[in-house]
């Protein structure tokens, strides 16, 4: 078994060998600090290790290694000295390389690992306007999974690129890259969206079919849930995407109890994927919006870039935006708008009730980032540096400061009700965030009756993966319950 964990040196990549009472070996790593990130993986048919190495959380540069464990061979490096990201599937003896070197887009590029110069390597998809987001090797084909205008789409291409298909896409929402052996006909992919549960769909890599595998059955009927994208504009004329869901027929007065999420960092993309705040939230009467901030990878990297850094106010403008949008366009207003994030989009919407106090009527900030001026100070954070800055460099801390939520609090200002939530076992956004934030909320303004400032704290509870079920109900019934009361809507009948 091969494996990567975090050393006090930093990331180190480690062979188990079952039932052996030795300690396990070290491989990998070594002159390797804190601030990468290295994961491990074995190709499907069991033949070949690749070593990934991040130069941090958000990485503009990856190095990729490549053992033959059949032959024995040492570890080789493929590519460790451009700055771009990699990301490898193997196909028989060929690497398959997504990269947006010279690509901000994406492109693939195939190695042989029987003779893996770069001088020989080749594009076999090159560049296009939609973004590459994934990719897989199946059945001996690629699957290029694509986001256009956040609508994904898979390709089967040939070993040289040759388009050969597109995978049926079962409808608006998150459809999963396929899973499976080279040199087997079946894979499998996923598919959900807001109100519709994940389904597995079994896919003939010859025949080019599909046919349900596995489904997941909640109480809902999907068939009476409307959802669309829609288009709006940015503060500075930028054209950004957002899905918007809720039942058939809902009509749109302006007082339909509302809740805008986002994200909009990490180079990470916003699909509208079944969760459970979705589905009870329109199944209760309710609209439920996604924004596709900048700062994500819906557009690729000149997307991501656009909202980090000093650019990181293009996020908070585009969420602003949509609130904005939604309210227009008679799904709500301020007093039936709530807005809710976690982690970076704690930050988001920390960022959105200071800066428009006005807009919401209920904010519900889970294991956010507050303090921006010193929270790379704390746990892990000096990975995120690259993504929102550091206030130790003089330039940045004006940018940080500028924005940070935690120094943007002002005293006689009507704030929506907020509910914090975070805990103990965070071990990676420090609770300190949103306890300090809580405090200083209170003391400016009293946590009124009507508009309370409230922080629910677990002393177990964490960050994201490791929460059980039992807890992960009861922090969701009480997020559900407190948006329901300050929307004014009765539980369970959200504008029914």
């Amino acid at each position: 078994v091969y494996y990567s964990r975090q050393t006090r040196e930093g990331p180190r990549v480690f062979r188990h060998r079952l039932g052996a009472a030795e300690a396990d070996e070290e491989l990998f790593g070594k002159g390797y600090g804190p601030e990468k990130i290295i994961g491990a993986e074995i190709s499907r048919d069991g033949r070949y290790l690749i070593v990934t190495v991040l130069h941090g959380s958000a990485a503009r540069k990856a190095e990729v290694y490549v053992q033959d464990l059949a032959k024995g061979t040492p570890l080789r490096p493929i590519v460790t000295d451009v700055e771009a990201l990699f990301s490898g599937r193997i196909g028989g003896d060929t690497l398959f390389l997504r990269t947006n070197w010279n690509a901000p887009n994406y492109r693939v590029l195939a190695v042989d690992l029987r003779d893996p110069a770069r001088e020989k390597w080749r594009e076999v998809v090159p560049e296009g306007k939609s973004v590459i987001s994934g990719l897989s090797a199946v059945g001996g084909q690629i699957f290029v999974s694509r986001l256009e205008d956040v609508q994904a789409r898979v390709q089967a291409c040939t070993p040289d690129g040759r388009l050969l298909r597109e995978v049926p896409r079962p409808g608006i929402g998150n459809m999963g890259g396929l899973a499976g052996d080279w040199d087997s006909d079946e894979a499998f992919f996923t598919f959900s969206s807001f109100a519709r549960p994940q389904v597995i769909y079994r896919y003939s890599v010859s025949k080019g079919t599909s046919e349900v595998w596995a489904r997941q059955e909640v109480p809902l009927e999907a068939q009476d849930v409307e959802v669309r994208q829609v288009f709006y504009t940015s503060k500075d004329g930028t054209r950004v995407p957002m899905f918007v869901g809720h039942r058939k027929g809902l009509p749109l007065d302006g007082r339909r109890p509302t809740l805008l999420t986002g994200y909009g960092g990490f180079n990470l993309a916003e699909l509208p994927s079944f969760s459970p705040r979705a589905a009870f939230w329109i199944d209760s009467g309710g609209v439920f919006a996604v924004a596709n901030l900048r700062g994500g990878n819906e557009y690729g990297e000149a997307w991501h870039r656009a909202g980090m850094l000093d650019e990181k106010q293009n996020v908070f403008d585009d969420f602003v935006a949509a609130a904005e949008w939604l309210v227009a366009n008679h799904y709500a207003s301020p007093d039936t708008l709530a807005i809710t994030g976690r982690s970076n989009g704690g930050l988001l919407v920390g960022a959105a009730l200071t800066q428009r106090p006005d807009l919401f009527r209920a904010v519900v900030c889970g294991y956010p980032l507050l303090d921006m001026v010193r929270y790379h100070r704390f746990f892990v954070a000096g990975y995120w540096v690259p993504e929102y800055g550091s206030s130790d460099d003089a330039a940045q801390f004006a940018v940080l400061r500028a924005y940070s939520p935690y120094h943007n609090v002002k005293a006689g200002v009507r704030y929506p009700a907020v509910l914090f939530t975070t805990g103990d076992g965070d071990t990676r956004v420090a609770p300190l965030h949103a306890r300090k934030m809580t405090a200083l909320l209170q003391a400016v303004t009293g946590s009124p009756p009507d508009r309370p400032i409230l922080l629910h704290y677990d002393t177990q509870a964490g960050h994201s993966a490791g929460v059980p079920a039992s807890k992960q109900i009861e922090e969701l019934s009480l997020e559900m319950r407190f948006l329901l009361w300050q929307l004014g809507a009765g539980e369970g009948s959200a504008g029914r």
